[in-house]
């Protein structure tokens, strides 16, 4: 197991349409925990000393930020990180190194705009800039989020297991993408 890498210095992303990527701060903290709570269905539930912490051992948390306003964010982790969500501790059973994504969240306002798709981006730039050769993480099958799919697929991931958590009342999809050498 290894330490997180340092966050990327911040290759600040030009201003295009829904906003800049930039990395995550504490006064985007509010806005996050926003974000998140629109898209608790699909997440686990969030508080401020929950996302101060996950901060803090993240690899990589960033926002896009449009005009002053959180439209999107996306926080992952490192193997080795002591965290304690299901689905990355399958990953760290599986896979001696990845990068894991825990949770990508879009704006309902700023949704249809490649926002998702350009954070994936920057993150698959980042992984290769950290050596790291995959990136996994997983969307829920049961009940069905059949977006996610589409969009992971297009994100050249696969699947490589499945597992119930929350109590059995979800199964996700365990996904993987293998990084350029």
């Amino acid at each position: 197991m290894s330490a997180p890498p340092a966050r990327r210095a911040g290759v600040e992303g030009s201003a295009s349409r829904g906003g800049v990527i930039r990395d995550a701060t504490g006064a985007d903290f509010a806005a996050i925990l926003a974000l998140n709570a629109e898209s608790v269905h699909f997440l686990s539930p969030l508080d401020a000393a929950r996302l101060s912490a996950l901060h803090g051992i993240a690899a990589y948390h960033r926002v896009v930020d449009d005009e002053g306003a959180i439209a999107a964010f996306l926080l992952a982790f490192r193997e080795g990180t002591p965290y304690d969500s299901p689905n990355y501790r399958w990953f760290a059973t599986h896979y001696d190194a990845f990068l894991y994504i825990d949770r990508v969240v879009v704006s309902g306002a700023h949704q249809g705009q490649g926002l998702g798709a350009r954070l994936y981006e920057d993150l698959f730039a980042f992984a290769q800039d950290s050596k790291i050769a995959r990136v996994v993480c997983e969307y829920d099958l049961d009940p069905p989020n059949p977006a996610s799919a589409r969009f992971h697929a297009r994100q050249g991931f696969r699947e490589v297991g499945r597992q119930w958590v929350g109590a059995g009342k979800k199964e996700v999809s365990l996904q993987l993408r293998e990084m350029p050498a």
